[in-house]
């Protein structure tokens, strides 16, 4: 397997917040809700996270549920984030000590067993999206002016 950068591009003017993203041929607008000064032209940046990795939990789930010729018809998720206070935090007296928090609930239709529904479960967590979230990450940032 060789080691390819996934490479995005994106841009922002005067126009608030609107933000254009373009992933090859790809092009998506992500903004700000109108209460935060945007004008609620797209997603925020948190929906494309969830949205990330939604797809890619669904995304493998179904190639496992294919591999494995289980009867599943549809997968639906619904993710939610929100930032919780952390129960065991070292600086829980700091009233923005929180963690993230994402929540996931799945619905699978189909002629499937609690053995098979609760693998299914197991593989969503496999999804390389979910691991890269869990994993650390390093983000190295440069900047230049044009």
């Amino acid at each position: 397997m060789t080691d390819t950068k996934k490479i995005v591009h994106i841009h922002i003017d005067h126009s608030n917040y609107k933000t254009v993203m373009t992933a090859g041929r790809h092009e998506l607008v992500s903004d700000e809700p109108d209460h935060v000064g945007g004008k609620d032209l797209g997603p925020d940046p948190y929906d494309y996270l969830l949205m990330s990795l939604g797809s890619c939990t669904a995304i493998t789930m179904r190639m496992y549920a294919d591999r494995k010729k289980w009867p599943v018809e549809d997968i639906y998720l619904e993710l939610r984030h929100h930032k919780a206070h952390a129960e065991d935090c070292e600086d829980c007296d700091d009233p923005k000590a929180r963690i993230d928090q994402i929540e996931i609930d799945i619905i699978v239709k189909g002629d499937l067993d609690d053995d098979q529904l609760g693998r299914l479960l197991e593989i969503s967590k496999k999804c390389p999206v979910h691991k890269t979230l869990l994993n650390k990450i390093e983000i190295d940032s440069t900047i230049e002016m044009r």
